[in-house]
């Protein structure tokens, strides 16, 4: 099969897109791990007795981790490999397609395919795991789309990250999965991609919370863009 995008050459500048809150509207890896965490009651009433105090670590920036990682252990407690996990986020796309389709932002994907087009090296590197991005733009936005994510394997009896793939852990497994030059052009809404940012000759940030466009505008290079791509809860220039 002939593909509709030209052959990628060795020096094509790197394009590097996060993907939640930059492609898609929201954290998909929340909406992922809520729909496993209901799947079952026990897990429902699992959640509810871990939520006084895993509930209040998610909201602290320094324990947020810890907290989220309480919640995926609800909901993956008798999963044990990461094709495990891959299983259960293909079928959870399957069943949602139509609602995780409508929270692709079409302006994201619009430059998305403009850098493919223009047969730039495009990939994305996200917090969630790989496959959930993975799936979400085969099989809802048909894009085959790189992604580099966070490693995921056995866990307390449950799935668990291994790597987290988030601010300077990012850019190591972008190195490590063969993205070794230069970032030419970043795409992402949050603080915690300030490496990447940091690193990329043209950053850009789109759809940031409101409460921190004034710190990019502090910390980026003057003219940065700070963009929305459509997220009404969001801050940045309309696009």
């Amino acid at each position: 099969m002939t593909s509709r995008f030209p052959v990628i050459s060795p020096d094509a500048p790197l394009v590097v897109f996060d993907f939640d809150h930059t492609l898609y509207d929201g954290d998909s890896g929340s909406h992922l791990f809520k729909w496993l965490i209901e799947r079952a009651w026990w897990r429902r009433l699992l959640a509810l007795l871990i939520a006084p105090i895993a509930g209040p670590m998610v909201a602290w920036l320094p324990t947020r981790r810890s907290g989220i990682s309480a919640f995926v252990w609800v909901g993956t407690i008798g999963l044990h490999r990461s094709r495990d996990l891959d299983s259960m986020i293909d079928e959870y796309v399957t069943l949602h397609a139509s609602s995780i389709r409508s929270r692709l932002l079409p302006v994201a994907l619009k430059v998305l395919y403009r850098h493919r087009e223009a047969g730039d090296r495009v990939v994305v590197a996200t917090g969630a795991p790989p496959e959930l991005a993975r799936a979400i733009l085969a099989f809802v936005a048909h894009e085959d789309v790189p992604v580099v994510g966070t490693l995921v394997g056995p866990k307390f009896g449950a799935v668990g990250a291994i790597r987290h793939c988030h601010s300077h852990m990012k850019m190591i497994m972008l190195r490590d999965a063969g993205y070794t030059q230069p970032v030419a052009i970043a795409y992402s809404d949050s603080s915690a991609d300030l490496p990447l940012l940091h690193a990329a000759q043209w950053p850009v940030v789109v759809n940031p919370k409101a409460s921190r466009v004034a710190m990019f505008h502090r910390v980026l290079p003057a003219g940065t863009p700070i963009l929305n791509w459509g997220c009404p809860d969001r801050g940045g220039t309309a696009v």
